[in-house]
């Protein structure tokens, strides 16, 4: 029997040596899993820049959001991130506080209100009126908060320790009013129409007017881009094709009928 337990330690510590020796993937450690109609839980507290504490379902109070995971202090990509979506949300047609809330997160535990406040003053510097919204909430808050939304939302990350860094993707999250996530857009390459189109479905026919739902219509997701690509414009692309096609194929046809008509009044 001891034989036996020595045994298996020594199997379990070559296992944990060879686990450790293991490089650090990044991709494999992050990313988005597409969970679309996963539903947030709502119930889950936070706490503002201010240092007030707030749960989500506060703050949506009935209205669609932007939901963007961050952290703070992240040295490479979440600042710019930022940077880039309230770019866009200054040329979206659609009112911040009354068709929408923008709603950012830290899954960082250990960042504090202090840390989410420095970052709306860089915002404010370039969007004052935006960043002083009271409609834009910088949130921080425990594990048990932030990796349970993370988890409902299919967004992964990964702590880094050799880099003192997170692994996470970029992307920002459209939301219902009831707090279901409708679609992910991912990077930094979507443009204001995406995010425009996102919010109008998010608003489930409430934001924005006819236009913006005709719009939509002439529209669809893609999950691989993370972004809306315009089906009429595609379906009249293959119906172009199609209609070329025939036309070969139809002078092809006429000028073997031709031909034959020729080879047989010749002989």
């Amino acid at each position: 029997m001891t034989i036996r337990l020595l045994l298996a330690a020594w199997l379990l510590m070559l296992g944990l040596i060879a686990h450790a020796d293991e490089p650090f993937d990044p991709f494999a450690a992050a990313g988005i899993d597409a969970r679309p109609g996963a539903q947030v839980p709502l119930d889950m507290r936070f706490t503002d820049d201010s240092g007030t504490p707030v749960t989500l379902g506060d703050l949506l109070d009935g209205r669609p959001a932007v939901l963007v995971p961050v952290y703070y202090n992240c040295p490479n990509v979440c600042g710019t991130q930022l940077a880039s979506l309230f770019n866009l949300l200054s040329a979206v047609p659609f009112e911040l506080g009354r068709d929408y809330v923008l709603i950012v997160y830290s899954f960082d535990p250990r960042e504090t209100p202090a840390d989410a406040r420095a970052e709306r003053d860089r915002l404010a510097r370039r969007w004052p009126r935006l960043a002083g919204s009271d409609a834009v909430h910088l949130l921080t808050g425990p594990e048990t908060s932030s990796g349970r939304v993370s988890e409902a939302l299919g967004f992964r990350y990964r702590w880094d320790a050799q880099i003192d860094e997170y692994a996470h993707a970029s992307a920002v999250a459209a939301l219902s009013s009831a707090g279901v996530l409708v679609q992910w857009l991912y990077g930094l390459g979507y443009q204001p129409n995406d995010l425009r189109l996102a919010l109008t479905e998010a608003g489930e026919g409430q934001v924005g007017d006819f236009s913006d739902q005709l719009l939509l219509l002439c529209y669809h997701y893609n999950p691989r881009t993370g972004g809306y690509d315009n089906w009429v414009i595609g379906a009249l692309q293959v119906a172009g094709t199609g209609t070329a096609a025939l036309l070969l194929g139809f002078i092809g046809l006429s000028l073997w009928r031709e031909r034959r008509k020729r080879e047989a009044g010749d002989e």
